[in-house]
């Protein structure tokens, strides 16, 4: 388990380490004492600052810890965000591709009318995006394979040159 160093969402710490403590029947006292070993930096400074005997449970624990840390927490990532992606000059298709598949997994309820405009959108001019524009694919499945086949000969012509 990463170590949490206040930067970065608590409630994934949070749950990451409920989730590994309950597993082993980790007790309420144990929880308490078990959580601080897994901060570091601002994190471990602010464990050390609370006032001796101040934590009565690990809810209370873990309440306090999510109220100094929750300006870490995620932003909310909408479908709009999908459309600021652009394939780059020099990019390969491959390369955007799974960019933006990676961009796709931030973000909760995704229809996949967003994701195929978002796609098609930040391709640049050539081959794939000529295709892609002439016919009508309906799901992100014929679009991954048409993009296979381009993807093959984009490959192969670089083994090539």
């Amino acid at each position: 388990m990463d170590l949490y160093d206040g930067t970065t969402d608590p409630k994934h710490h949070l749950s990451n380490f409920k989730s590994r403590m309950y597993l082993a029947g980790a007790s309420d006292a144990t929880l308490c004492k078990a959580f601080p070993t897994t901060l570091t930096k601002a994190a471990t400074k602010w464990f050390d600052t609370l006032p001796p005997r101040s934590v009565i449970s690990f809810d209370d624990l873990s309440r306090k810890f999510l109220t100094r840390f929750s300006i870490q927490k995620d932003k909310p990532k909408h479908a709009p965000r999908l459309l600021g992606i652009k394939q780059e000059i020099g990019e390969t298709l491959c390369n955007y591709i799974e960019r933006f598949n990676k961009a796709c997994l931030g973000i909760s309820s995704l229809p996949t009318e967003a994701v195929i405009m978002g796609l098609v959108n930040g391709l640049k001019e050539g081959s794939f995006s000529q295709s892609i524009s002439k016919r009508h694919l309906g799901s992100l499945n014929e679009i991954h394979e048409r993009a296979k086949k381009y993807i093959n000969i984009e490959e192969n012509s670089w083994r090539y040159t």
